[in-house]
């Protein structure tokens, strides 16, 4: 017999030797990944069913609530009862999965003198530790929102008690590197397995309503880390998933505001451009809404997939015609290139479980489903935004509508007619070849990038999230 053959069959047999000796076959890795999306919980702890509905909540800030029953109302944040079902449902809902991402906001929207950094430390504690009783065996990936420090949105560039109190509540979860980074600024990364680094950005920095970082180019050396850290993942060829709370882009319902300064958003446009062979993904919460975006680089062509997830609470700003119904989402990825593959959403209809007094959340949609796409890779997001393009596009309306989290067309505050997206200043979402986000006319397509056309600043005024 040949020597290199009889060599071959020796190490053969001694692989399925070792195998049998084991008692189990040889595991191959699984064919999808997932991993949970929980953002913006707002618990409201004075939440109560009163007959007086101007004194349900604090967070309605003197509104009335509309129907207000266990598991809340649409003006109030979410009672401690919504939170515990969403992580009910999911604890019981089979899924295996490999991570949480939490991207942040968990106190309500109370008048700033109705809380205080004490206030807000608590209301993080009980929040870690209520997640990490439903889910001991998971790691969790947390971003701090601009609720998530007092007074909100007023983010420092150096550290501060609300830096050290999550650097100290979320150390279960993190390493020494990235408790450190944490600490000084309120943002870290960590390698989830080999291969794969989840960073978590603090982009309140940048946030428009923020005036301590007014004026500072790169607060708290954010961006530098930032470049540095992408840097190393491509030498050491990690993919990267980003996760912070306020997106990139502009809000939806503003009428093309970017979220953040414009000059910090550019900037962080112009990074994620560069490495858009190393970010698998980005994700973000802060609008309340079930939105997509996708980036492009400098030659027109999609290099990024960004995920806006929507809200754990269902509290509308009183001037607002619709709510959202409280969601939590999976994702699922391939576990091998660590790309995108599809977006499950889930949600609850708060007015049916009020009635029933009980809350049986339910599949939303699975977007690759839905929308008739393969994956939720950058190309075929284009794709989506492309389907978008008309007057009466049946996809765009689809989108609309889960936008809202199966808008929930019982909950107006006054009579509305059926949805008018010009009318109610829906713009899509999108970047010029830039990076920078567009204007457009409703209902146009809400990813689609081929507009060669720079925003301008906004004439309206925007209640902040």
């Amino acid at each position: 017999m040949d020597r290199r053959l009889c060599v071959h069959l020796c190490c053969l047999l001694s692989a399925c030797a070792l195998a049998a000796v084991s008692g189990a076959p040889i595991q191959s890795a699984p064919v999808t990944g997932k991993f949970w999306h929980i953002s913006d919980l707002h618990l409201d702890a004075t939440y109560h069913v009163s007959e007086d509905h101007s004194q349900v909540c604090l967070s309605s800030k003197g509104h009335e609530a509309l129907n207000p029953g266990e598991f809340g109302d649409y003006m109030c944040d979410s009672p401690y009862e919504l939170i515990l079902s969403a992580f009910d449902f999911m604890k019981r809902s089979g899924q295996l999965t490999d991570f949480i991402i939490w991207t942040g906001d968990s106190p309500p929207h109370f008048l700033v003198e109705k809380l205080s950094t004490d206030i807000v430390v608590q209301i993080l504690s009980n929040m870690t530790s209520t997640i990490r009783k439903y889910f001991p065996e998971l790691m969790v990936y947390p971003a701090l929102g601009n609720h998530d420090y007092w007074p909100q949105d007023q983010f420092p560039n150096s550290t501060n008690k609300i830096y050290q109190a999550a650097a100290d509540l979320w150390e279960p979860w993190l390493k020494t590197e990235a408790i450190k980074t944490l600490r000084a600024g309120g943002f870290y990364s960590q390698l989830v397995q080999p291969g794969l680094r989840v960073v978590s950005l603090n982009t309140n920095l940048y946030y428009s309503p923020n005036k301590v970082t007014t004026n500072m180019t790169d607060p708290a050396g954010q961006f530098r880390w930032l470049m540095e850290t992408l840097e190393s993942s491509r030498q050491n060829a990690e993919k990267v998933y980003i996760i912070a709370h306020v997106p990139i882009g502009y809000l939806p319902q503003c009428n093309s505001t970017t979220a953040m300064r414009e000059v910090h958003n550019e900037r962080l446009v112009q990074i994620f451009r560069k490495y858009g062979d190393v970010i698998a993904g980005q994700f973000y919460g802060h609008t309340h809404r079930d939105s997509v975006m996708v980036l492009l680089d400098d030659q027109g062509k999609p290099v990024s997939s960004v995920f806006v997830t929507p809200a754990v609470t269902p509290i509308k700003d009183a001037s607002e015609p619709y709510s959202n119904n409280p969601g939590v989402r999976l994702y699922k990825y391939d576990p091998r290139s660590f790309g995108m593959l599809d977006v499950v959403q889930y949600f609850l209809n708060l007015t049916e479980a009020n009635e029933e007094r009980k809350a049986d959340w339910k599949l939303e949609y699975v977007m690759t489903e839905a929308f008739d796409i393969n994956d939720v890779e950058p190309q075929s997001l284009q794709k989506l935004a492309r389907s978008f393009a008309g007057c009466r596009s049946e996809a765009f309306q689809k989108y609309f509508n889960h936008f809202m989290i199966a808008l929930e067309k019982s909950i107006h505050s006054k009579p509305s007619p059926e949805p008018n997206l010009a009318a109610q200043g829906w713009r899509g979402r999108g970047h010029t070849q830039d990076g920078t986000p567009v204007r457009r006319k409703a209902p146009q397509a809400g990813l689609e990038p081929q507009i060669h056309q720079r925003a301008g600043p906004s004439q309206t005024c925007c209640t902040t999230v």
